[in-house]
């Protein structure tokens, strides 16, 4: 027998939790609005493999963020089989969204004619590069597609803590500074590589503030695409008392050849990490670059600050 508050047996009943008022409220789950704009992953360097699989795991975690999300890739230096060009992405992004409108026509939907940007464009670059964004401004300009264009992944604090973890996985740094153990080849000096000129090394150095304040050692922000700048930066450094230093690339990974890493590891004499490649912090600002260039913040319910 029962009563209206429970079973006669006397055990206890779960009842649903209130859901609980205020701002310590959990966030209701985000998703992409309907019919919203397409993400398309601006991708530079050579294509190829491995550059087709860091930007798919790039937008991949975008997408894990985003619910329903629609992102695409496109190359800059696309050959529109295997690697299609960011051109032929956004022209075809705006013929499936005419060809949706159409169809809804057809069937005697009710819609409105879309409107706003096909697209929103987000440079695979950590730092400026005047001439690569060239290049992609050159494809939205071709492709006759209405796309708003985005600023560059960086800087931003998630871009250091990223830093932090591939100096740490090549064991040149201490995984965290707050753990009392020592990395016997652990760097006393960081040399953060970044392409793009002068305008990506000042970009770099606001990057480098943030880590050497993880890491406790000097951050010297130089670029790989000038002669001479690494090499004059590791003499700074060790001028400066550093005797071990690392080389730490600033860059997703494709915008440059990977042996220019190498060889001005080895110019300097040092060891050298990964370059940042498809850490989810990749997948996470590319994302807050798209909402916020459409006012919808989801980074913010993951604790990204809005840029």
């Amino acid at each position: 027998m029962s009563s209206p508050t429970g079973p006669a047996s006397g055990l206890p009943v779960r009842m649903p939790r209130p859901r609980q008022p205020g701002r310590h409220r959990r966030p209701e789950p985000l998703a992409a609005p309907e019919g919203a704009p397409a993400l398309v992953l601006a991708v530079p360097g050579t294509p190829g493999a491995a550059t087709r699989s860091l930007a798919e795991e790039v937008v991949s975690i975008a997408r894990s963020e985003l619910p329903g999300l629609d992102a695409r890739i496109g190359y800059l230096d696309g050959d529109d089989a295997d690697h299609p060009t960011l051109q032929s992405v956004l022209s075809r992004a705006a013929e499936e969204r005419t060809a949706r409108y159409e169809q809804a026509l057809a069937a005697g939907v009710e819609t409105r004619a879309p409107e706003g940007p096909v697209a929103v464009v987000v440079p695979l670059l950590a730092g400026p590069d005047s001439a690569l964004l060239r290049q992609v401004r050159q494809a939205v300009m071709d492709s006759r597609v209405a796309a708003e264009l985005t600023d560059v992944l960086g800087p931003h604090p998630l871009l250091a803590e990223a830093l932090h973890v591939r100096l740490s996985e090549a064991g040149l740094a201490r995984a965290d500074r707050a753990r009392l153990f020592t990395v016997a080849t652990a760097a006393d000096g960081i040399i953060l590589a970044s392409v793009g000129g002068d305008e990506a090394v000042q970009a770099a150095g606001i990057t480098g503030m943030l880590l050497a304040a993880r890491l406790a050692v000097p951050v010297m922000a130089a670029a790989l695409d000038q002669e001479g700048s690494i090499a004059n930066v590791a003499e700074q450094l060790r001028a400066s008392g550093s005797q071990q230093l690392a080389l730490a690339p600033y860059l997703i990974g494709p915008e440059i050849d990977a042996g220019l890493v190498a060889a001005a590891a080895e110019e300097v004499g040092c060891a050298a990490a990964e370059a940042l490649g498809p850490y989810p912090a990749i997948g996470k600002l590319a994302l807050a670059k798209y909402t916020t260039a459409l006012g919808i913040a989801p980074q913010q319910a993951q604790g990204i600050p809005v840029r």
